[in-house]
C-alpha cells in the first residue's frame, strides 16, 4: 500500500509517479478523442491525447520547479493556469462559420478545453476528479445529444453520416439528398472508411415525433452511390 501511495502521490515527483500520471491522462483523453474521431470531427484521438498529456506535464513542471529546485514561496499552479487560457487558440481552430448563422465545432472546442482541465487534474494527482470529468464528457458527447436536438412543435433534428462511393457523382447525390430527402446543413468530411475516392457527408435530418427514422435512413442507403448512412453525433 505504501508503494502504491508513493507512486500516486509522491512528493517530490518520482519517475514512477510521472509515468503513471501521464498514462492516466493518455487513457482518459484517448477515450474522449476516439469518440470525437469516430464522429469525423477535426480534433480526434491524437489531438486530445496531446492536449491532455501536455497539460499534465505543464502542471508537473510547476510542481517540480517548486519542490525540487527550491523555489520557495512560488505558486506551482501559476504555469498550469496558462493552459486554461492558452488552449483557446486550438479550440478556435475547430470552430467554423458556415453561411450567415450556422456555427459548427463548438462542442469539439469545449471538449478540448475540458480535456486540458482533465490533464491538469491528472498532473497534480487529482485522479477521481479527472475520471469523473472524463465520464461526464463522454456522456455529454453521446447520450445528451439526443435531448439537445429535441425541438419544439413535435420536430427534432438528427445528424447523419453518409459515405459516397464515387466523388465524380457527389453533386448528383447532394441534389438528391436536398431535394428528395430534405436534408440540410450538409458538410463534406473525410471518409470514415479511409477508402480512396470516397467522400464523407455530414447532414441534418429533420424528423417529426412519429417519423420512422430507420425507414428514412434505409432509403438513403438504397441510393446508388451510397456505401452507408448512420446516425452521427
Amino acid at each position: 500500500m505504501e508503494t502504491l501511495e508513493g507512486i500516486l502521490f509522491s512528493s517530490p515527483l518520482r519517475f514512477e509517479t510521472i509515468a503513471f500520471r501521464l498514462l492516466i491522462a493518455t487513457l482518459l483523453s484517448g477515450a474522449i478523442g476516439f469518440e470525437r474521431g469516430f464522429r469525423g470531427r477535426a480534433a480526434g484521438l491524437r489531438t486530445h491525447i496531446l492536449v491532455c498529456i501536455g497539460s499534465a506535464l505543464t502542471v508537473m513542471v510547476g510542481i517540480y520547479a517548486t519542490e525540487s529546485l527550491g523555489y520557495t514561496g512560488a505558486d506551482p499552479l501559476r504555469i498550469a493556469a496558462q493552459v486554461v487560457s492558452g488552449i483557446g487558440f486550438l479550440g478556435a481552430g475547430t470552430i467554423l462559420v458556415r453561411g450567415k448563422t450556422m456555427v459548427t465545432g463548438l462542442t469539439t472546442a469545449a471538449g478540448l478545453w475540458a480535456t486540458a482541465a482533465i490533464g491538469i487534474a491528472c498532473g497534480i494527482g487529482f485522479y477521481w476528479g479527472a475520471l469523473i470529468a472524463a465520464l461526464i464528457a463522454m456522456f455529454s458527447f453521446g447520450l445528451l445529444t439526443t435531448f439537445e436536438r429535441s425541438g419544439k412543435h413535435g420536430k427534432y433534428n438528427i445528424k447523419i453520416y453518409i459515405e459516397c462511393t464515387d466523388a465524380a457523382k457527389l453533386n448528383a447525390l447532394m441534389d438528391t439528398l436536398v431535394n428528395e430527402h430534405k436534408l440540410c446543413e450538409i458538410e463534406i468530411t473525410p471518409p470514415r472508411t479511409g477508402i480512396v475516392n470516397h467522400i464523407g457527408i455530414e447532414a441534418t435530418m429533420i424528423l417529426r415525433k412519429k417519423s420512422n427514422k430507420a425507414n428514412r435512413i434505409a432509403k438513403i442507403i438504397a441510393l446508388e452511390t451510397v456505401l452507408c448512412a448512420i446516425e452521427s453525433v
